[in-house]
């Protein structure tokens, strides 16, 4: 029966190959495979676009064989026509057929190659077709790897276009971050240009310049004042000290009144160092700290020094341990006064019967000089404020040693005045340690 149906021929098959090569958009040509059973499992046609792979017949046949039957087979009455009511002349609808059950679906691989075969079976007729994923496959890598491609290229120029983006909106932040890095006593003078930043930066940008102008006018003021302070004060403490020694010799040696002038006197010269210092760290804070530069041998003028320790203190044990020859290029004077205030304190802040180490040692382009001390520890609060002007420890305030605050202070800028610097070293308890550094300058 079927026979009469006129089926395609294999002319047409090809052509159906051909078809589904144009739908998937490939030049890669397709292959299908074909099987027609009848009811009774007789073969009705059969077509295989590969002939070599004898194993996809296989393969279609037991798909058939899994494949479900429809509800009515043949043999079975067919679904009843609608009937005619005489009475009423009216159709009285028969009950709907039960539906076809859809072609299943399944991937298998043969040998050679991988198919995609599906299977239906009807009441008087089995189909199983099978296409080949080849092509497929072949259209998904080129897929795969553009995309392997093309997804990185593109994060990458995303990458590099946010980058220029946000470099170019940060630029304006960074110059202000660098121009506020600089914002020292000696860079108050730096000012950021308004004309080659955004405009969205422009008010930000001008409100900081004028802060700037601010801070050096009021700091030049200050400045200016402590400088001038000091220098008016200078001398008529001078006269006063000249008059009081004067005065001094005229009395009568040991009277009361000897006594009080020479308080006096220790008082005056007390304060005419304050001035002498206060006088230095005003040109110091201002940059014009003038260094008369000479060769330095600072082995040499510690051990000159080192005299003047054991006479002062000879109670103290003094263990030395100097390189010779240590030239560095500075200020004798300036240099000597840094030395003092350090040996002073070393002595003022030392334990009973204790004792003072000196290590003076070339490193590299630079020179060490360290000086150790017996003493009680430092707590962390006075270590941080230790370099402060006026700041004296709580061992310190009393009157019994002598010592306004402002030694260690004045050390620090000469030493920086060097383009050197002196710290305050991290130690063992029951002993403090102060290093000077100061660079081996050329003389070219």
């Amino acid at each position: 029966m079927i026979r009469g149906i006129g089926l395609p021929g294999r002319e047409r098959k090809q052509r159906y190959a051909d078809s589904l090569s144009y739908a998937f958009g490939t030049n890669t040509k397709i292959l299908i495979a074909l099987l027609m059973l009848d009811a009774n499992g007789n073969t009705l046609d059969q077509f295989n676009s590969l002939p070599t792979d004898l194993e996809i017949n296989r393969l279609l046949i037991e798909r058939l064989r899994l494949t479900p039957l429809p509800p009515f087979t043949k043999g079975e009455p067919p679904p009843k026509p609608p009937s005619i009511n005489p009475d009423e002349e009216r159709f009285i609808p028969s009950p709907p057929p039960p539906p076809l059950p859809p072609p299943q679906f399944v991937t298998l691989a043969t040998a050679r190659e991988t198919w995609r075969i599906g299977a239906a079976k009807f009441p008087n007729v089995q189909v199983a077709i099978a296409v080949s994923l080849q092509a497929v496959n072949q259209e998904m890598a080129i897929i795969r790897n553009i995309f392997l491609v093309s997804i990185p290229g593109t994060l990458l120029l995303v990458a590099i276009g946010a980058w220029m983006i946000s470099g170019g909106a940060l630029r304006p932040i960074r110059q202000l971050t660098d121009a506020i890095q600089q914002v020292t006593v000696k860079g108050l003078d730096q000012r950021i240009p308004i004309g080659t930043t955004d405009v969205e930066f422009v008010e930000l940008i001008e409100v900081f310049n004028q802060m700037l102008e601010r801070l050096e006018r009021s700091f030049t003021q200050a400045s200016r004042f402590s400088g001038d302070a000091a220098h008016e004060l200078k001398t008529p403490l001078t006269i006063l000290q000249g008059e009081l020694e004067r005065t001094l010799q005229q009395v009568d040696p040991g009277s009361l009144v000897q006594q009080r002038l020479s308080n006096l006197l220790d008082e005056v010269r007390r304060l005419s160092g304050i001035m002498r210092k206060l006088l230095l760290l005003s040109l110091a804070d201002a940059g014009q700290m003038s260094l008369y530069l000479i060769e330095v041998d600072m082995s040499e003028l510690l051990m000159e020094m080192l005299e003047d320790v054991e006479l002062l203190a000879p109670h103290l044990a003094v263990q030395i341990d100097i390189t010779d020859k240590l030239r560095v290029k500075g200020d004798r004077d300036l240099l000597i006064q840094v030395m003092q205030n350090l040996f002073s304190n070393a002595i003022k802040y030392n334990l009973a019967n204790g004792w003072i180490q000196i290590d003076a040692r070339k490193a590299e382009t630079f020179v060490h000089v360290t000086i150790t001390n017996a003493s009680i520890d430092i707590s962390v609060s006075d270590q941080e404020r230790i370099f402060d002007r006026f700041h004296r420890g709580d061992p310190a305030r009393s009157r019994k040693i002598e010592g306004i605050g402002l030694g260690l202070s004045l050390a620090r800028e000469i030493a920086r005045a060097h383009h050197g610097n002196l710290t305050l070293d991290s130690t063992s308890n029951g002993q403090t340690a102060f290093t000077l550094t100061l660079p081996i300058m050329s003389w070219s």
